[in-house]
């Protein structure tokens, strides 16, 4: 697994947290990061959808966050972004022959349910204000 849009969306929102009355552009946020703008417009959008962050166009134009970062859990982070199971994927085409095969995916279904809401009410305790505090 090398997925880094949580970390992309923690640092873009921890960025904004640190700077609540600025509004931050994609380039200076990518500068942060060290990655390419365009994904750093994609994750916010993906923010901006799930209503942690407000966007304005124009010149003077960038993002804030759009609630107080005591508000927002670093769980409503990861869901925002999620888009692969904590544990991989599951094989697609086991052998309906086998006693295992047949009926694996019902089961690991279940597995992957249950670590993903453990992960979910890990983060879920946590929030914005609390991680971003961790820096100068």
């Amino acid at each position: 697994m090398n997925n880094t849009r949580f970390a992309t969306a923690v640092h873009i929102m921890t960025l904004l947290a640190k700077s609540p009355q600025e509004w931050l552009t994609s380039e200076w946020i990518a500068g942060s990061i060290n990655v390419n703008p365009v994904i750093v417009r994609k994750e916010m959008s993906v923010l901006r959808e799930a209503g942690l962050i407000a966007s304005r166009q124009g010149k003077e134009g960038g993002s804030q966050l759009a609630k107080n970062e005591e508000l927002i859990t670093i769980s409503e982070i990861y869901k925002a972004v999620k888009n692969t199971e904590v544990l991989g994927k599951k094989n697609q085409n086991p052998n309906p022959a086998c006693s295992v095969g047949k009926e694996i995916n019902v089961h690991l279904n279940t597995l992957f349910e249950e670590t993903d809401q453990l992960v979910v009410n890990f983060l879920g305790d946590k929030s914005l204000r609390e991680f971003a505090d961790q820096f100068e």
